[in-house]
């Protein structure tokens, strides 16, 4: 018999919600799973009509009405509410700097939710000292991702667009997160699908034991050897004891990115392939290994009603590579799509009970690693939507930082709304890595990723040897 709380059918949380609940366990600042992010537009909004599609946005979208609460053995557990009648409050910082306004955003981000049965977002109309207007939004990563939360401020706006502008039609209905999250419970508790994967995932991590590459070459692996006199240790401590956490965001200019997205398009290669195979020769570089492991976020949305449902979906594993320098740029690549692709296959595996297989594999001390960071790519832009219809309007989006990570590094690849553009955002523990290592891995990411575009067809030793 299904339990129920305030009247509504509860639910287990999904693997990705446990991801979650796992390292915020772990992180003295609750605000790690913050989602801080804005959105405005160079015109003068109507505010009520804004209100009424913020409204109307939370209706179409289940997760944004998900709640928490926890049973008497401790176990979180959620459920989805009718409506969430709150007030939208609206704040004019008109008379700030802009550096002001993005301060007191900032701090918002870093406010944390209080969980039980509690609403997990906060939204709030803003119009910035410019005079550009739109929303701040922050959730709770339990409730949504990135992708998730880029939809509904897409439907927002469109709900917006289509009130006030009579050549642009209503949104297309949101998808049922109630019915993907039923998807992922049943598959969880024990399907074909989920042996295969499991199959998939074991098999990798017995090939043999990774090894940790630094972000500028082998001091930290050399150290912990010593700290543990084991002269054959492959892991490596790579967090700092603290959990204080900056962004640092480069920025790659419109003419490079779309030399970028070009060769991707005629190659038949994602972009976040191309962002792997940068990334693990520059390990390789400062390393010496062929052998080389980065985590990586897959966002599990390749269906429509995956796309449009909300919640959380993101999966994140080790991607580990072993290739020769000897072999070619575009060789190098292909391998990494090859492996790209049976990972999407196999992707709705927990990442938890990967870690906790590897762990029994290869039992490293608490804290010890392999990965050096984690990638994600962002495909989803704000440009996808109608307001491209209306002429030339101007808008933009800012992640803002929560302040905490449980990782040394994080790197989020982003496209600008203003010039599509792409943004380097690197979220790291301030302790564990500098913004001057940070610059130097931005760097020769760009010179390895613009040199084998160039002559995909040049050895890798070539590329190292030439950056």
């Amino acid at each position: 018999m299904m339990k129920k709380r305030k009247g509504y059918p509860v639910y287990p949380l999904t693997a990705a919600q446990k991801f979650h609940i796992f390292y915020q366990d772990m992180c003295p600042k609750k605000e790690v799973l913050n989602i801080g992010t804005s959105l405005t537009i160079e015109i003068e909004l109507d505010r009520e009509v804004l209100r009424q599609s913020i409204r109307k946005a939370y209706e179409r979208c289940d997760s944004m009405r998900l709640r928490f609460a926890k049973d008497k053995e401790g176990n979180w557990y959620q459920y989805v509410v009718d409506s969430d009648d709150r007030e939208i409050e609206f704040v004019d910082f008109t008379g700030k700097t802009m550096e002001e306004a993005e301060k007191i955003m900032t701090e918002w981000t870093q406010i944390p939710f209080k969980r039980q049965d509690s609403p997990m977002n906060r939204i709030v109309m803003i119009k910035t000292p410019d005079g550009y207007e739109g929303v701040y939004l922050l959730v709770d990563h339990m409730t949504m991702d990135a992708q998730s939360l880029i939809c509904f401020l897409k439907d927002v706006i469109e709900l917006y667009a289509s009130t006030v502008y009579e050549q642009v039609e209503p949104p297309k209905e949101m998808a049922s997160y109630i019915e993907q999250l039923q998807k992922d419970l049943a598959y969880e508790a024990g399907s074909r699908a989920k042996d295969r994967d499991a199959e998939f995932f074991h098999k990798l991590i017995d090939a043999s034991e990774p090894i940790y590459n630094g972000i500028d070459g082998r001091k930290k692996l050399e150290a912990e050897r010593e700290r543990c006199q084991d002269p054959e240790l492959r892991a490596a401590v790579n967090v700092s004891d603290s959990v204080d956490s900056a962004l640092d965001v480069f920025h790659l200019e419109a003419e490079p990115t779309a030399r970028l997205t070009k060769f991707c398009e005629e190659n038949h290669v994602s972009l976040v392939c191309l962002l792997l195979m940068g990334l693990r020769t520059y390990f390789q570089k400062m390393n010496g290994n062929d052998d080389v492991s980065i985590n990586t976020a897959i966002a599990r949305r390749a269906t429509l009603k995956e796309k449009k449902s909300g919640g959380t979906r993101i999966h994140s594993f080790p991607f580990r590579t072993i290739i020769s320098p000897e072999k070619t740029f575009m060789e190098g690549l292909c391998e990494i799509r090859n492996l790209q692709n049976e990972y999407f296959r196999h992707a709705n595996f927990d990442p938890v009970s990967y870690f906790a297989y590897r762990a029994k594999k290869y039992p490293v001390k608490p804290g010890q690693t392999y990965e050096p960071m984690s990638l994600t790519y962002q495909p989803l832009t704000m440009r996808e939507n109608q307001l491209d219809r209306l002429g030339d309007i101007h808008y933009r989006t800012k992640w803002y930082p929560n302040g905490a990570t449980t990782q040394a590094m994080y790197l989020t690849v982003m496209h600008r709304t203003e010039d599509n553009g792409l943004d380097f955002s690197f979220e790291h523990q301030t302790k564990a890595v500098s913004r001057e290592q940070l610059e130097y891995l931005y760097y020769y990411l760009c010179r390895i990723m613009f040199r084998g575009i160039e002559d995909p067809e040049q050895k890798i030793e070539d590329i190292i040897e030439a950056v």
